[in-house]
């Protein structure tokens, strides 16, 4: 097994199946790997780390029903608390973006907010959507690290969740990022309809405004 990523929560393995003893060749797969807090009680560390293993499988399972492209859950040990799913085999999108043409990009866009509103169909949010959680493979655009997403069919969480990634597609893809995110908001009506992607665009606005609000009352005291 090779580590390839570590995170606050969990540590992220690449591995196959042949080094797993399954007999089913020697395909790749990633083994999410959540880590024991040891500033917490044991007893109370072991029930947060089991309900976020259980759920992230869940929402994987549902998201893949809707139509959303996602790893395949393999396994889930609730002893070790490790989630074994597919590796999705392809590059990260936030590197294919800044050097495909405009068109592609916009192209990609699209299926972003294609994505995202069958992920929120689902009654799912991501919790941390940004262009490096997302792989391109061949002509298909995956979502990975679910490990922040919840069930959560409101407007304001949603809400939320597409802003967040307006304001990572800002910060990382700037020089083009008002075609490109304006590119995520068509797909995303493709899907949902544009009566929900407005109201969902009006909810932005709002959580912006909120911010600003906050920030100039810090800046007035």
């Amino acid at each position: 097994m090779e580590l390839i990523k570590q995170g606050a929560e969990a540590r992220i393995y690449l591995a196959s199946f042949e080094e797993l003893y399954f007999p089913l060749g020697t395909e790749k797969v990633i083994i999410k790997d959540r880590i024991r807090k040891r500033y917490r009680i044991r007893e109370i560390d072991k029930k947060l780390r089991k309900e976020r293993t259980v759920m992230e499988a869940r929402i994987l399972h549902r998201a893949k029903e809707f139509g959303v492209r996602v790893p395949h859950v393999y396994e889930i040990d609730l002893k070790d608390m490790k989630i074994v799913m597919e590796f999705i085999e392809g590059e990260r999108l936030k590197e294919v973006l800044e050097k495909v043409p405009m068109e592609d990009r916009l192209k990609l866009c699209r299926e972003i907010g294609r994505q995202l509103g069958k992920l929120h169909e689902a009654g799912i949010v991501h919790g941390d959507l940004t262009t490096s959680n997302m792989i391109l493979k061949g002509e298909d655009v995956y979502f990975i690290d679910f490990g922040l997403a919840d069930f959560d069919p409101t407007l304001e969480a949603q809400g939320v969740d597409l802003h967040l990634l307006k304001r990572a597609m800002e910060s990382t893809h700037y020089r083009w990022f008002d075609k490109g995110f304006e590119a995520v908001l068509q797909g995303y009506a493709e899907v949902r309809g544009e009566e929900k992607a407005e109201a969902l665009n009006e909810k932005i606005e709002e959580i912006e405004s909120r911010g600003r609000y906050v920030r100039e009352r810090k800046w007035m005291k």
